[in-house]
């Protein structure tokens, strides 16, 4: 499949905090669909949608949203979020990426954290179920939470995922070759470190990139496939408010990124802010087309 479907929120302005939807052939031209309107809106918990993570289903083919429960737009301010906030997940599922079920939230924060940030999934073969995984500050420190589900309703005791000297949020894992490769920012330095192993929930090892090290002030990494077999890692560049960039790779882990000149790849008419990039079919690809226009 080369069609993508790209979930994320565009800022903190009024309805910013919602799912927008963009589409793209390629992988390089996004076109915002639904007019550059919100195509999902959450009306439960904080009312509010930051960091839209989509993954599918192996068996089902069913498409699970997974997001923030957060609206900072209401005022309470950074601080209130990181220590007070929301410690559930906001899910909607769908079987044609049309049809939403939702919005309906779990709370899967352990006890004493301010704030579940940005889940994100992953499916482990082995064990037949979802890896489910946030940030969240505990104690002061932001760690790396993860818990098991099979269906996005009942989820497992949470356990310490990630954690370094520092603190660490925004954590993305690809599968390729063998390898699970698991990327995630470095909040004081607002860079992204990339580490490898052959187990997902095993013991990783850092991969020095020269690229990565060199490139400060972004967050929300996201990985994907295109046609040809390229890896792309898109982060926001959050600090200078630019949207997202483009790093490519032949193979992961193996080969550095490269970043992709900007004439080359284009985001359409709004700034995304953090989320997540799915494939689909070119059925799927239609369907949403003609749904959302």
């Amino acid at each position: 499949m080369s069609n993508f479907l790209f979930a994320h929120f565009i800022g903190e302005d009024k309805l910013g905090e919602q799912v927008y939807f963009s589409i793209s052939k390629d992988g390089n031209h996004f076109y915002d669909v639904n007019d550059g309107k919100p195509v999902l809106i959450s009306t439960i918990g904080e009312e509010g949608l930051r960091d839209p993570f989509l993954i599918r289903d192996p068996k089902t083919n069913k498409v699970y949203i997974i997001a923030t429960d957060l609206q900072i737009h209401k005022g309470l301010g950074w601080q209130h979020a990181q220590e007070n906030g929301s410690r559930d997940i906001i899910i909607w599922e769908s079987n044609d990426l049309v049809n939403w079920k939702g919005p309906r939230a779990v709370t899967v924060g352990v006890e004493g954290a301010g704030n579940v940030w940005a889940p994100e999934a992953v499916y482990d073969e082995d064990k037949q179920a979802f890896l489910v995984f946030w940030a969240s500050k505990v104690e002061g420190k932001h760690r790396i939470y993860a818990s098991y589900t099979k269906d996005f309703v009942s989820f497992e005791e949470p356990f310490v995922f990630v954690e370094k000297d520092r603190d660490v949020i925004d954590t993305t894992i690809a599968y390729s070759d063998g390898f699970y490769y698991r990327l995630t920012k470095d909040e004081t330095t607002s860079r992204i470190i990339m580490e490898f192993s052959d187990q997902l929930t095993g013991e990783y090892k850092e991969i020095h990139s020269a690229v990565l090290a060199d490139l400060a002030g972004v967050e929300g990494p996201q990985t994907y496939q295109v046609a040809d077999g390229t890896w792309y890692l898109i982060v926001d560049q959050f600090a200078k408010n630019l949207g997202y960039m483009i790093l490519e790779t032949d193979q992961l882990g193996k080969r550095d990124f490269v970043a992709k000149p900007k004439e080359e790849y284009d985001f359409g008419k709004t700034k995304k802010r953090h989320g997540s990039v799915l494939s689909i079919t070119e059925e799927e690809y239609e369907r949403i087309l003609s749904h959302y226009k």
